[in-house]
């Protein structure tokens, strides 16, 4: 019988000193002071430091947002870097981000997002300095031209009474927020508080989101770059395409791929279409996706309500175990997803890559997945204010996480979710120890990602910093 070895034995105490935990986390505040978020939130928030006295709250928003991007999920978890000034520096108590929180109105909120929307340039320009600049986003087995915004919604459970929590249409009770992310990073660029009953679909809502996204891309990139806007069927609304047709007037290569209902025109269409207008579908690693085929309904469809050019295409498919089937589906024994978009013929590649590269808009649940783990799953006020900011704080530390994994990483960690972020680098420990009149942080030498890790600090310090 082989005998199972033992864990060696140890004795248990409180009294360690030298040693830090989360010193990986120190990371996420040294991009954050080398891309200039740091600064511009000070600048941002000096109305709100009375007499120029106490902590600066630039620095509590960034030491949030940290916290936030660290895996910290309410306002007391700030004491895991308070408690660790050898690597964190002064941070301020639970009180004092309390009322920096409260006192954030709606102009101030309006000028933490120009201040991130600083930063996001220095960020960009950065990655352009000392690599190939922002990522492509990737469909069918290629790389798509320019940035891919993704919008959605999703539901945030409240677990007690706050101001404009509503009951939502699945039966629960919180909060409703509409969210856009860069596809080509996972940056998240804009994010609008709702109660749980706001409209899936309203189109005043989606273009306010859409513009404050755009506002967060960088002159050089907003005008002159293709721009993609991808969304589900909420995103089909009339109005909001109308809108985003204006801003191709306003000079933006601005295009849009929604998804739009199935309706009884749209049904008689597709059993009008002969089988030889039927292709093949394409998987995302760009092989042909089995028991799926598309085609365009364009001609087949009345789309004068919509703006001129907008073409429709459709994919039927065999539903996997337990999909959900309208009783159109049923009947067909197919399942069918149709959207609309506005790229011409002979642009964006024949209807196969066009429908793939719609269907990867499903990305961004894992998004919003990872983002409420990193901030948004749960908001700490009962105040509705309070909450719009933490919610800009959630979007901030989603930013960093980006930056960091577009910035300073290679492999697969340039890729890793905040998770596995968090497992390997954020939460390593090492000891802090003095010499040469220098502060050392050091990991140890067993640490399975010691040398990603002290590399990605190495190319933190090599980073260009902007002019002051």
């Amino acid at each position: 019988m082989q005998v199972i070895g033992s864990r060696p034995r140890l004795t248990v105490s409180a009294d360690g000193s030298g040693v830090v935990g989360h010193a990986g986390a120190r990371l996420l505040a040294d991009l954050a002071d080398a891309t200039g978020l740091t600064s511009a939130y000070s600048t941002a928030l000096r109305p709100l430091r009375p007499r120029g006295t106490g902590h600066d709250p630039g620095r509590i928003m960034t030491d949030l947002a940290v916290m936030l991007a660290d895996g910290g999920e309410t306002i007391t978890d700030l004491a895991v870097l308070r408690d660790q000034s050898g690597v964190f520096g002064p941070v301020a108590s639970t009180p004092t981000a309390w009322r920096l929180l409260a006192a954030i109105d709606e102009r101030g909120l309006a000028r933490l997002r120009t201040a991130r929307a600083a930063a996001r340039e220095i960020a960009w320009l950065q990655a352009a300095e000392t690599g190939e600049g922002i990522p492509a986003a990737q469909a069918g087995g290629r790389a798509l031209p320019g940035l891919i915004l993704d919008i959605d919604a999703t539901l945030v459970t409240c677990h007690s009474e706050k101001e404009q929590a509503a009951a939502t249409y699945k039966g629960g009770f919180g909060y409703h927020p509409l969210l856009c992310f860069l596809a080509n990073t996972g940056e998240a660029l804009a994010g609008l508080l709702r109660p749980g009953n706001a409209g899936a679909n309203t189109a005043a809502d989606h273009i306010s989101v859409l513009d404050d996204a755009l506002a967060q891309i960088p002159d050089a990139h907003r005008y002159g770059t293709d721009i993609l806007v991808r969304a589900d069927s909420a995103g089909s609304a009339k109005a909001f395409l109308a809108h985003l047709r204006g801003l191709q007037a306003s000079g933006m290569t601005i295009a849009f791929s929604v998804g739009t209902a199935v309706t009884d025109h749209v049904r008689r269409a597709i059993l009008s279409l002969p089988d030889h207008l039927w292709h093949p579908a394409l998987d995302q690693d760009g092989t042909l996706r089995e028991g799926a085929e598309v085609a365009e309904l364009t001609g087949a469809v009345d789309l004068t309500a919509y703006p001129v050019g907008t073409r429709m295409i459709v994919r039927r498919e065999s539903p996997h175990p337990g999909a959900q089937l309208s009783l159109f589906d049923q009947d067909e024994g197919m399942r069918h997803q149709v959207f609309l978009t506005d790229t011409p013929y002979g642009s964006g590649g024949p209807i196969q890559h066009l429908e793939v590269r719609h269907r990867g808009h499903a990305t961004v649940e894992d998004r919003i997945r990872c983002g409420k783990d990193t901030g948004f799953g749960r908001f700490p006020s009962r105040h509705f204010p309070v909450n719009t900011a933490w919610l800009e704080l959630a979007l901030t530390a989603i930013d960093l996480l980006a930056w960091t994994r577009t910035l300073l990483l290679n492999g697969d960690l340039a890729t890793a979710e905040p998770k596995k972020l968090r497992y390997r680098l954020l939460h390593v420990a090492a000891r802090l120890t003095r010499g040469g009149r220098r502060l050392h942080l050091r990991i140890s030498k067993t640490w399975p990602w010691r040398h990603e890790l002290a590399i990605a600090f190495h190319r933190l310090a090599a980073l260009p910093r902007p002019a002051t």
